[in-house]
């Protein structure tokens, strides 16, 4: 049973076989996960051995391979006729001799499509150098091209249907900032909150259940704020310490980050206080001057100005397009809000603003996932923007 419509599936075929054809491609093999799951709706944890979704330029409907234990879940998720459905037969996984890309290969040989151009996405997570090396072994005729992003860039503006999710994923997003919060209190081991941070992204909300995110809780403490994506030990929480909390909820595999930090302790230091105050400013600023029709590179430089009157500066992007995604991101790896991305903003384009500060001995972080909207954005959590203590 699909999550969207058939019609919506078929909505999506259609523009990127649109950008195919710009880029000369004919046959399109797609083995992010993400986008896997956006052409047929498939959804499971079989991304740690060789798959991918066939779609040629002629044909009505994809064609998916994988693992053969897996295919009956490849009914039972997608929109894909029995004809179209794939599973190659145990003897392929993990074998030194023989690859899933070989069946790949094999089966486009079969369907007349071997003599064409076939684009590959080349830096997707988990199509390997062998994988590329084994399919152009088993399509010598072929034509091979970067296909890299191709669908990534139509995932860019969601559907209606889409939207709905990830603003059931905002309602989880703040149960779950709730619940890291709460549980932060000297003498409670990192790990323990941890596992309550877990419990709220699965169980959500009484109306709907979580998803797991495609990025683990990101809570490091005391002087590990001042670096990015590190996790959380087994020690416990101490007085007079801060904590960076970089949490997502997730809904039928559509994201919703969020981050904040607190301080565990009656007074926080002056320099966390105005980094927070500027920071928080910032955020507000720029989410307020999100308009249709900017440019990425536009909304960054909003941020920019205002942080420079406080002397600070801000070497990494301050956000990117997000939504649907496996493991290891949420994020989709095209627009990004930085210098130099000229992407146009328009409705239903998704992004995750995190705005982390970290100095050479703490750091702070305040983030928002938004929309934009005809007439600015919205964000899809609502939930207190400021340094929370404790």
């Amino acid at each position: 049973m699909t999550l969207f419509t058939l019609e919506e599936y078929k909505a999506r075929i259609h523009a990127v076989k649109k950008r195919m054809e710009a880029s000369e491609i004919e046959v399109l093999v797609a083995s992010d996960p993400a986008n896997m799951n956006y052409l047929t709706g498939y959804d499971g944890w079989s991304f740690y051995v060789p798959q991918c979704v066939v779609l040629a330029a002629d044909s009505e409907e994809p064609v998916w391979i994988g693992r053969k234990m897996d295919a009956n879940g490849a009914r039972l998720t997608t929109w894909l006729a029995e004809e179209n459905i794939l599973g190659y037969p145990e003897d392929y996984v993990q074998s030194p001799v023989k690859h899933p890309m070989n069946v790949a290969g094999e089966e486009i040989q079969r369907r007349g499509w071997a003599g064409r151009t076939v684009g590959v996405e080349m830096d997707a997570y988990y199509f390997t150098a062998r994988s590329l090396a084994e399919l152009k072994k088993s399509l010598p005729e072929a034509r091979f091209a970067n296909a890299d992003l191709l669908v990534n860039w139509v995932r860019l503006v969601k559907s209606d249907a889409e939207i709905a999710l990830m603003k059931e994923a905002g309602k989880i997003a703040e149960r779950v900032m709730q619940t890291a919060i709460d549980r932060l209190e000297p003498g409670v081991r990192e790990c323990d909150a941890v596992a309550d941070v877990y419990r709220a992204q699965m169980s959500g909300t009484p109306q709907f259940g979580g998803d797991y995110p495609s990025i683990v809780p990101m809570m490091p403490t005391g002087e590990k704020t001042s670096a990015p994506h590190l996790t959380w030990t087994d020690a416990p929480y101490e007085n007079e310490q801060m904590v960076n909390l970089e949490l997502a909820a997730c809904r039928h595999r559509y994201h919703c980050p969020i981050a904040r930090t607190a301080y565990l302790g009656k007074q926080p230091p002056d320099k966390l206080v105005s980094l927070a105050e500027h920071t928080v400013e910032g955020l507000n600023l720029t989410l307020d001057a999100i308009k249709p029709e900017m440019r990425c590179e536009e909304v960054e430089q909003v941020w920019r100005e205002h942080i420079a009157k406080a002397g600070l500066t801000k070497e990494s992007r301050i956000g990117y397009a997000l939504g649907l995604n496996y493991p290891p991101d949420w994020g989709e790896h095209t627009a990004s809000l930085r210098p130099g991305d000229k992407t146009v903003l328009a409705p239903n384009m998704t992004f995750h603003m995190i705005l982390g500060m970290w100095m050479d001995e703490y750091g702070f972080e305040c983030s928002e996932s938004f929309r934009v909207t005809e007439a600015g954005c919205e964000t899809f959590a609502d939930f207190p923007r400021k340094l929370f203590v404790k």
